[in-house]
């Protein structure tokens, strides 16, 4: 029998955090990306839930979560953390993000290390690593469009299902389920969740600064499963060469017959793989 998948809230201060969670056992916690919420997790969940208390929160601003205008990725780091250890009475976790939840991930990895035994990345790189940049030299367009001021906005609004329909169709093996497309679309066309969307991509500069700061500092010891959609706009070998940059020891894995969606595309495998290695994950050597 599953275990059963329960709703929570928490306030934080000026924000308040809507979360799931499930299982028990050593925590796991999911951070998801753009433009999904703690949705994009559902087909992991229980695969998770056996072994590990899992903790998938929805970004602040983003789904059914509430929060002033801040989107770097060491404030969404904080609120995580926050969730983590005041609400939840978790002193450390294991840590995975997918897409911005994955620089978030890198954020709180780099500047809180003691909070986190491993920590996965998937399917994104770490803005001010060097490597590959997160907007792929251009080749990913929206970056730029994003951060442009209100553009977005204007551009958007009203037509959400057009624009962000693209991106559910065209970055994955093959498009989404149209529920999943409209479960997405029931937040995201909420004008206030829009533009936290796109303010993820407007605090790109804030990230690649507070990264090289934490960066110089050296690298990751703890250890690091780097996953890549092999096909579509998945990122490929491109996430585990970005964070074999910024940690000691890193896995990479890539993921067949999934793009950019890996969570949602291939649950089974990556379940799978991030199982395997949060029973066995391949630490530094010492004195390394």
């Amino acid at each position: 029998m599953a275990a059963p998948l329960r709703h929570h809230r928490a306030a934080l201060g000026d924000v308040d955090l809507h979360y799931v969670t499930a299982g028990e056992g050593d925590p796991v916690v999911l951070l998801h990306g753009w433009p999904q919420t703690w949705y994009c997790w559902r087909h992991l969940i229980p695969l998770l839930a056996p072994h590990h208390r899992v903790i998938a929160p929805d970004l602040r601003g983003l789904g059914e979560s509430t929060g002033p205008a801040r989107y770097d990725k060491r404030t969404l780091a904080g609120d995580v953390l926050r969730l983590v250890r005041e609400e939840l009475g978790i002193d450390r976790f294991h840590l995975v993000g997918h897409d911005w939840g994955g620089v978030t991930a890198f954020s709180l990895a780099a500047h809180h290390p003691d909070a986190l035994a491993t920590l996965t990345v998937v399917d994104v790189t770490v803005p001010g690593a060097g490597g590959t940049d997160i907007a792929q030299g251009g080749a990913r367009w929206h970056h730029g469009l994003h951060r442009t001021p209100d553009l977005p906005e204007e551009l958007v609004t009203g037509r959400e299902e057009v624009y962000l329909g693209w991106f559910y169709r065209t970055f994955g093996h093959r498009p989404l389920p149209e529920e999943d497309v409209r479960e997405y679309l029931r937040t995201y066309t909420r004008p206030d969740n829009l533009r936290a969307g796109f303010g993820l991509y407007r605090a790109t500069p804030q990230d690649v600064a507070d990264n090289t700061a934490v960066i110089a500092r050296g690298p990751l010891r703890m250890p690091v499963l780097a996953v890549g959609g092999a096909s579509g706009r998945g990122r490929g070998e491109e996430v585990a060469d970005s964070l074999r940059l910024v940690a000691e020891s890193v896995q990479g894995v890539l993921v067949e017959e999934a793009g950019h969606w890996v969570p949602e595309e291939q649950p089974e495998v990556l379940a799978r793989h991030l199982l395997e290695f949060l029973r066995h994950p391949v630490r530094p050597r010492a004195g390394a």
